[in-house]
């Protein structure tokens, strides 16, 4: 009940309080809930870029459609993938399998050869949209985890990709930005703060078959 009761408290903040951070082992544990999210064949074709210099925050008002919240907020979180998932990132994955696990070659070889093939009859777009709909995943881990730790947050689709990769240098990274994610407190006058969810019946939303 304890999760129900944080899933009702938490909601799509409006307004944060600027004058109001996060502390050091607050964003530890975002960045630690970030790294465990599942991902697809644990690949991981994603970043997480963590952001608290005020300057740089402002400058992404602009090309966020003018929502406050990511500069506002105590942190804003940016979740990129990767441009390409290529057979070097299949082969680090069970390199690294091997190395933590001890899992032998003769083991892994079949997969990790059939993973490989099945990238590589993928075009680069549809690469790309698996990572993004893994960043997805991602999005709903955080925010449950930010409910359950009692830290606001705002997931933000609305925003220039383009200016957004070029204001961080991304194309130097290898990668684009997906979401962002604006992390802290509410104001107390967020003219959401402390009003009622409004969802559909359960009756309505879900389906059991017996």
């Amino acid at each position: 009940m304890d999760i129900l009761k944080s899933l009702e408290w938490r909601y799509a903040t409006k307004k944060f309080d600027p004058s109001k951070k996060l502390s050091n082992q607050q964003i530890d544990t975002l960045k630690k809930a970030f790294n465990l999210t599942a991902t697809s064949f644990g690949l991981q074709p994603i970043k997480m870029i963590v952001i608290s210099n005020k300057e740089l925050q402002e400058k992404f008002v602009e090309h966020s459609y003018f929502q406050r919240q990511v500069a506002d907020a105590s942190h804003l979180l940016v979740l990129c993938i990767q441009n390409d998932t290529t057979t070097a990132d299949i082969n680090a994955y069970f390199d690294l399998e091997k190395k933590i696990r001890g899992t032998s070659e003769e083991i892994i070889s079949t997969f990790r050869n059939q993973l490989i093939e099945m990238y590589k009859n993928k075009s680069i777009e549809e690469r790309q949209l698996s990572a993004a709909n893994q960043i997805y995943i991602v999005l709903g881990n955080l925010m449950t985890v930010c409910a359950v730790e009692k830290i606001d947050n705002c997931p933000i689709e609305g925003f220039i990709p383009e200016k957004i990769d070029e204001l961080l240098n991304l194309k130097d990274l290898n990668l684009k930005s997906v979401l962002l994610l604006p992390v802290g407190y509410r104001a107390e006058d967020d003219i959401l703060n402390g009003t009622k969810k409004i969802r559909k019946p359960l009756s309505e939303t879900v389906l059991e078959i017996l």
